[in-house]
C-alpha cells in the first residue's frame, strides 16, 4: 500500500514538513521556502499547514531575517500517530473499509481483520518518533552501510 491509500496528502506534507524541521532541529528556525524545497511540497500548501502544526503545537515561529519555524518539542517527544492524529482525526483508515449493505456471511470476521489492522497501523505510527525518522534516513544514507544487493 501506498502512503497515498493510508494519509492525506496534506498530512503527508505535514509529516515531511515535520521531518525536515527535525532534521535540522539543531540549526535554528526553517524557512519556509527552504522547507517546501526540500521536500517537494508546494510553497501555498505548505503556509497552511504551518499554520495548522502552529495552532496545534506542534511547531513554532519566529518573525524576522532570522526567523521561520522550528518544532515546538524535540524530536523524540513528537510523533507520527500524534500528527497523523490531529490531520487525519482517526478517519483516514476506515475509510478503506468496504460498506456493506447486506448481512454477508463473513461480514464479523472482515471486520475483526480491519480492526486489528487498524491497531498494528496505530501502534506503528504512535511508537515512531520524528527523530526515529531522521535516524533512519541518516542509516540509510551512511556511506559505510552494507548493501546486500546481488
Amino acid at each position: 500500500m501506498e502512503t497515498q491509500e493510508l494519509v492525506s496528502k496534506k498530512c503527508e506534507y505535514a509529516l515531511r514538513a515535520m521531518f525536515e524541521l527535525a532534521a535540522g532541529s539543531g540549526d535554528g528556525p526553517r524557512k519556509m521556502q527552504d522547507i517546501a524545497s526540500a521536500q517537494g511540497i508546494p510553497p501555498r500548501f505548505l503556509e497552511v499547514i504551518l499554520v495548522e502544526l502552529k495552532h496545534a503545537g506542534f511547531v513554532s515561529s519566529r518573525r524576522g531575517s532570522s526567523g521561520g519555524y522550528a518544532l515546538a518539542r524535540g524530536p523524540r517527544d513528537v510523533t507520527v500517530g500524534e500528527v497523523i492524529g490531529f490531520f487525519e482525526g482517526g478517519q483516514n483508515r476506515n475509510a478503506r473499509r468496504p460498506a456493506s449493505k447486506d448481512d454477508r456471511i463473513g461480514d464479523f470476521a472482515f471486520s475483526r481483520l480491519w480492526d486489528r489492522a487498524d491497531a498494528a497501523i496505530s501502534r506503528v505510527y504512535d511508537q515512531t518518533t520524528l527523530e526515529d525518522l531522521v535516524e533512519e534516513e541518516i542509516a540509510a544514507r551512511s556511506p559505510g552501510r552494507s548493501n546486500y544487493v546481488i
